[in-house]
């Protein structure tokens, strides 16, 4: 086996591994607080506080302003509406600083939902979502999205690579708790 084809096959397997490990339905979801930026104003975000007014769609996604977040970002906003009619809210959780995070939520997020600072990899390892580099640490969050109900369990998790399924996912998922509980 080539060098080039072993480096690929061990960094994948890496990733689908740390992927695969990512915190399942049913699970408790750890209750964070992070700085976040919505519009270009930087506040707290906590979750306990957010699931006190419905479901929370917190999604994971490497770096702001790469190609497919910046993309996920949009899909996310556009779709902002749908999640809001369905009572649920959502936040977007990178390792990227509160300054990166500040221009990432006007330009990208459109100023419609937050997005959170983790460079410490807080919520991110507490969510089993790091990329992590055997003797460097965490590089990364995975992309991976959860919806947690109000009463802090995940009804639904979605590791992929591409953004559009995170959105029809997570939307699909919150609707349907919606029905299942009448609220």
């Amino acid at each position: 086996m080539k060098p080039s084809t072993l480096f690929l096959s061990l960094f994948f397997g890496l990733f689908a591994t740390a992927a695969m490990a990512a915190l399942k339905p049913g699970d408790a979801a750890p209750d964070f607080t992070v700085a976040a930026a919505q519009g270009g104003k930087v506040f707290e975000f906590s979750l306990a506080e957010a699931l006190k007014k419905g479901p929370v769609v917190l999604y994971f996604y490497p770096k702001s302003f790469t190609s497919v977040c910046t993309v996920e970002a949009h899909e996310f906003a556009e779709s902002i509406e749908d999640f809001a009619a369905a009572g649920a809210s959502v936040i977007g959780v990178s390792s990227d600083g509160i300054d990166v995070q500040r221009e990432f939520s006007s330009k990208e997020c459109r100023d419609k939902f937050p997005v959170g600072a983790d460079p410490s990899f807080s919520v991110i390892k507490a969510y089993d979502v790091a990329f992590t580099i055997p003797g460097a640490g965490p590089a990364f969050a995975h992309r991976v999205s959860f919806v947690i109900s109000p009463e802090g369990k995940i009804i639904s998790t979605l590791a992929d690579n591409g953004a559009e399924k995170h959105i029809e996912n997570a939307l699909a998922a919150v609707r349907k708790w919606r029905e299942e509980h009448g609220k």
